[in-house]
């Protein structure tokens, strides 16, 4: 079986100048070494795995309303537009890998983006 920490880990590597650190406990990753743009979550006690990434404005209440079993208002974060993803579910990488990019492009400097862009 998969283990989604270590696919969520390489999606996120792949992105340009990611580092990864702890907070609040989780493994988060970071664009730039400075804003954090997914946070693995394991640690709510609610029995669910997922992790919460930054989305575009309105992509969080589209993607909620239409698909909850895959998709959440994470806690903490959900007021700015946040995104929470299910990781205990039937999970479409390749669709996991677009959120996680879309979410770096929220966050990363228009320096990274543009790298990103230039691969």
């Amino acid at each position: 079986m998969d283990n989604p920490l270590e696919r969520l880990r390489g999606v996120c590597a792949a992105l340009p100048e990611v580092s990864e650190r702890l907070s609040h406990g989780e493994p988060c990753w970071f664009a730039g070494g400075k804003k954090m743009f997914v946070m693995f979550a394991d640690h709510h006690h609610d029995d669910r795995l997922g992790f919460w990434c930054a989305a575009a404005p309105g992509v969080q209440e589209e993607l909620v309303a239409g698909e909850p079993e895959r998709y959440f208002r994470p806690p903490y974060v959900g007021h700015r537009g946040w995104l929470g993803v299910y990781l205990d579910v039937a999970v479409d990488w390749i669709e996991v890998a677009e959120l996680v990019e879309d979410a770096y492009r929220v966050v990363a400097s228009k320096k990274l983006v543009a790298v990103l862009d230039s691969r």
